[in-house]
C-alpha cells in the first residue's frame, strides 16, 4: 500500500483479497462501529469461533487495517484487543485494474454495498426506539453534469467536508453518535440527445 497526500492507495491483489473476505469485513465493521474487541467478544457478536476470529484478525493487521492494544484485565491477566485503524484508503481506478484485482474488488464491492443496505433497513425497521435520533436518516438523490476533472474535484471535497466534522473521543461531546455515511456516484449512460448535440457541434 502506498501513502500519498490524497490517502493511501490498495494496490495489492493480496489487500484487496484481505478486504474482501465477508468474515474480516463483518469484524472491520464491528469495530468500527461498537469500538475495541477481543477475538472472544467479537466471536460471540458475529457467530463465530475465537480461533476463526483471530485468525481473520492476524490478516487484516498484516496490512494495516486493524491493529492490536494490549490491555490487563481486572483478574490481572493480560488481553488483547483490537480496534479498527481509521484511514482515508483509495482503491486503484478499474481502467488500471488487472482481472484478478477486479474480481476481488468486485466481490469487496459486492459484500459491501449488500452491508450497507442490511444495516440501513435493519435501522429503519428500529426507529421507533431511536428517539429523538428516529428522524436522523437525511437522505438525498440527484444528478449533476460534470466533466471528469470535477468529479474528482468533487469528491476530493466530500472527503474534505468528513475530515471537517472527525474528531477523537476526546473531543466527541455528550449526545454525538456515530453516523453512517456513504457516497455512491456514477456516470448515466449517454443520452441519446447528447449523442446529436455532439454529432451536430462536429458537423
Amino acid at each position: 500500500m502506498a501513502e500519498k497526500s490524497g490517502g493511501t492507495d490498495i494496490t495489492e491483489l493480496a489487500a484487496l483479497a484481505t478486504l474482501a473476505q465477508p468474515r474480516r469485513q463483518q469484524i472491520l465493521q464491528h469495530l468500527t462501529l461498537h469500538g475495541p474487541a477481543t477475538s472472544a467478544i467479537l466471536a460471540r457478536a458475529l457467530g463465530l469461533n475465537t480461533g476463526s476470529t483471530s485468525y481473520h484478525l492476524r490478516e487484516l493487521a498484516r496490512y494495516g487495517f486493524v491493529e492490536d492494544i494490549p490491555a490487563e484485565e481486572p483478574d490481572g491477566r493480560r488481553a488483547r484487543w483490537w480496534r479498527a485503524v481509521p484511514g482515508d484508503r483509495r482503491f486503484p481506478p478499474r481502467s488500471r485494474q488487472s482481472p484478478e484485482v477486479r474480481l476481488a474488488m468486485d466481490e469487496l464491492n459486492r459484500h459491501a454495498y449488500a452491508a450497507d443496505l442490511a444495516l440501513f433497513e435493519q435501522l429503519q425497521r428500529d426507529r421507533g426506539e431511536r428517539g429523538e435520533w428516529a428522524d436522523a436518516f437525511p437522505y438525498s438523490r440527484g444528478t449533476i453534469r460534470l466533466t471528469l476533472p470535477e468529479l474528482r474535484a468533487f469528491f476530493e471535497e466530500y472527503i474534505a467536508l468528513m475530515n471537517r466534522y472527525k474528531r477523537s473521543d476526546a473531543d466527541t461531546p455528550p449526545g454525538a453518535r456515530t453516523v453512517h455515511t456513504r457516497l455512491l456516484a456514477f456516470p448515466a449512460p449517454p443520452l441519446a440527445a447528447d449523442n446529436h448535440m455532439r454529432e451536430t457541434d462536429a458537423s
